[in-house]
């Protein structure tokens, strides 16, 4: 049985890879003085990111889950969301509000998906 990890820290791998499935950990936006929109694009674009380098993209998402600190930012985080996710390929998902380790963060996405 293979794991493999990729950007592993002392606390968590951003990513891990097994049986053709990729997990990602929440990713959350480097710029915390962005609004939600902001913040939902910046994490959105990380997710793009790690599940390319792990050989994934968006279409292949079989699940995400969407932290947010204050439901009153649904509506714009839906905005962004719907931009971003292809016609089609519209993952099953749960959002939540969420108190969220840093005051600052806006939103985490939490995403798992199938390798290509």
């Amino acid at each position: 049985m293979e794991i493999k990890r990729l950007h592993v820290g002392k606390r968590l791998s951003e990513v891990a890879i097994h049986n053709g499935t990729v997990y990602l950990a929440g990713q959350i936006a480097d710029d915390k003085t962005l609004d939600i929109q902001g913040q939902t694009r910046e994490v959105l674009a990380h997710i793009d990111r790690l599940l390319g380098e792990a050989g994934s993209d968006k279409t292949c998402i079989l699940s995400c889950q969407i932290y947010i600190a204050d439901l009153a930012d649904f509506a714009g985080m839906n905005e962004v969301w719907d931009a971003w996710v292809p016609n089609g390929h519209t993952p099953p998902r749960a959002t939540v509000e969420a108190k969220l380790a840093d005051p600052d963060w806006r939103v985490e996405i939490v995403v798992i998906a199938a390798q290509r």
